[in-house]
């Protein structure tokens, strides 16, 4: 088998990060968190992915801010210039994926934020013929239509997926997908088809947020205003329609380290979603 573990750092400036959400929490002081968590912990964050991947004999790649990105930048800002540069970024994350798709068997996936504290091998736990790895979200979706949550909240992402399901004529139901850790062989990589019929995804997506839709009555303002461009909405929705095979993350795997500021003993993939490295660091040190 040949495998590799990626991740992408892309510094982005504060504004880009939630474009014109309508939410307050979705403010540029909370991304300027991001902004300087990711500037001060770039080395060991970095070196954290790049030792494990090493420790398990596998290949390792970081991308970052080169000609490769600037190109398809450039590229997307063009096709479809109503997307953030945050969003580009997590695009891109997905579009590498397809590339080294053509040249690994295995892929693993880290979000910069995302940090191994393990010596076991996520290849040999994890049999990627059985389907893509990724985390669900679900119990964080509020199953109330007077919700009015970040526009990168589990449930904006729940009922955006669920209006475009709905207007393919398909069922409801699907999964929120967090995509910071994603697992997968370039077999389902090549059956997700993420970027097939991109254009009509796109136009899908702005349909819904458009005053017309609105007056249809199917949702009430406060969600259409939740609905973005997201690469785990799409990442959901092409899951439904393509019926590709998951294997759900468990805790150990993909720890989501929020609002708890713990790791358990257990843990072998952080996700540090609060950035609050210096915790992780007294984890892995000790």
């Amino acid at each position: 088998m040949n495998r590799i573990i990626y991740s992408i750092y892309v510094d982005i400036p504060a504004p880009e990060h939630y474009g014109k959400s309508k939410n307050k929490n979705d403010s540029i002081e909370k991304a300027n968190v991001t902004i300087n968590a990711f500037k001060e912990h770039y080395d060991r964050l970095v070196a954290s992915k790049k030792d494990y991947a090493y420790s398990i004999n596998v290949s390792f790649k970081m991308y970052e801010y080169d000609k490769q990105y600037k190109t398809f930048e450039k590229n997307f800002a063009k096709d479809f210039p109503e997307l953030t540069g945050y969003e580009v970024i997590n695009f891109y994350k997905i579009h590498i994926l397809n590339e080294l798709a053509k040249d690994y068997d295995e892929i693993l996936y880290l979000d910069f934020d995302a940090i191994p504290l393990t010596k076991d091998n996520f290849f040999d736990a994890w049999d990627l013929s059985k389907g893509i790895c990724v985390y669900d979200n679900n119990d964080n979706v509020i199953h109330n239509r007077k919700v009015n949550h970040s526009i990168r909240s589990p449930s904006a992402k729940y009922y955006n997926c669920q209006a475009m399901l709905l207007d393919g004529g398909y069922h409801p139901g699907n999964d929120v997908i967090n995509t910071g850790i994603i697992g997968a062989s370039k077999e389902h990589i090549k059956q997700l088809d993420f970027f097939g019929g991109f254009r009509h995804i796109i136009d899908l997506m702005t349909s819904l947020r458009s005053d017309a839709y609105a007056e249809t009555g199917m949702y009430p303002q406060n969600i259409l205003d939740m609905f973005r461009y997201d690469n785990e909405t799409i990442f959901s929705y092409k899951i439904q329609v393509n019926d590709i095979n998951v294997q759900w993350f468990d805790n150990e795997w993909h720890y989501f380290f929020d609002k708890q500021r713990f790791i358990p003993d257990q843990t072998k993939i952080v996700h540090a979603i609060c950035k609050d490295f210096d915790c992780v660091w007294r984890k892995l040190d000790a």
